[in-house]
């Protein structure tokens, strides 16, 4: 028998273009339209929208939102938000805050949206699967954002993998994050950490050394193959190297944000080398199934 959950979940399986479908600015809709629920988007009061309480994100970057704010003063919004109706006459955010945000920044009045009846549950899932589809999480943001679809919507691993476009073992190794001490996952929050250091210190366990070994990686600023060394010594110390691991040398610090996005957008290792504006990006992967997902998050290729 096909419930309405099922369906529902089908629905949202078919992806959030559908929810989501892009308008130019300079074609408003017909005031027929707008009156319409879920049909083209309207123009609402960006007063009158209020944030969504199933909001995964907990940090916004303001290069990026300052970046986002300067396209809509040029190009106007080009993708419409989605809210729900409230009972009070005013709207609740589905998916599309950063546009929301930025629309306010730069005084825009009203912003387009469109209109949709979901239920808590369903505006929640939404909300969660957008958010992880547009991979700009931090990691612990993607962590968390996995963890509430397996506990609040009964999802296994394959099931989010499918839903988000990821690979299962990339959602279980994002899963693994939430048994670091709290300590150590606000410096992987924070930028302190990639997501490559934080799988390194997982081999740890629940060593009580676990919070001083991080906070050493994150003073050294080492790598994450230094880190690996490191951990390997505590775990094998009769192999251990007798050398300490050293700090690498100083890199630009654009070059470094760049490294750290592109690593936790693909999940996987990268090293970039730079010399005067010039140089080359490796990305390293271990098994066949991670090199299958890079050519389709890079090429769209089918594998």
């Amino acid at each position: 028998m096909v419930t309405s959950t099922d369906n529902k979940r089908r629905a949202l399986g078919k992806g959030l273009d559908s929810l989501l479908p892009r308008v130019q600015p300079s074609a408003p809709p017909s005031a027929a339209a707008a009156e319409q629920e879920g049909g083209k988007p309207r123009e609402i009061s960006v007063d009158l929208i209020d944030r969504n309480p199933f909001q995964t994100r907990s940090r916004f970057d303001d290069a990026q939102l300052g970046e986002l704010a300067a396209s809509i003063t040029a190009n106007g919004v080009v993708q419409p938000v989605l809210v729900r109706p409230q009972g009070n006459g005013r709207f609740q955010l589905i998916a599309g805050e950063r546009r929301w945000r930025a629309s306010m920044q730069v005084g825009k009045k009203t912003i387009p949206a469109i209109l949709r009846q979901v239920s808590d549950e369903q505006a929640m899932e939404i909300t969660i699967v957008e958010n992880l589809q547009r991979a700009d999480l931090n990691p612990m943001e993607q962590a968390r954002a996995f963890e509430r679809l397996s506990r609040e919507f009964h999802m296994t691993q394959e099931q989010m993998a499918t839903r988000t476009g990821k690979d299962r073992t990339s959602v279980a190794n994002f899963l693994r994050l939430l048994k670091l001490p709290a300590a150590v996952q606000n410096r992987v929050e924070g930028g302190e950490l990639t997501f490559g250091h934080a799988r390194a210190l997982l081999a740890l366990g629940d060593r009580p050394d676990l919070e001083k070994m991080a906070a050493r990686v994150a003073a050294l600023s080492l790598s994450v193959r230094q880190t690996e060394t490191m951990v390997q010594g505590i775990l094998n110390p009769e192999k251990a190297e007798k050398k300490e691991p050293k700090p690498e040398a100083a890199v630009d610090p654009n070059v470094r944000e760049v490294k750290d996005r592109l690593q936790r957008a693909l999940g996987l290792k990268v090293s970039i080398e730079d010399k005067n504006g010039r140089g080359k990006v490796i990305i390293e992967y271990s098994k066949l199934e991670d090199f299958d997902t890079l050519l389709e998050q890079l090429a769209g290729a089918e594998v």
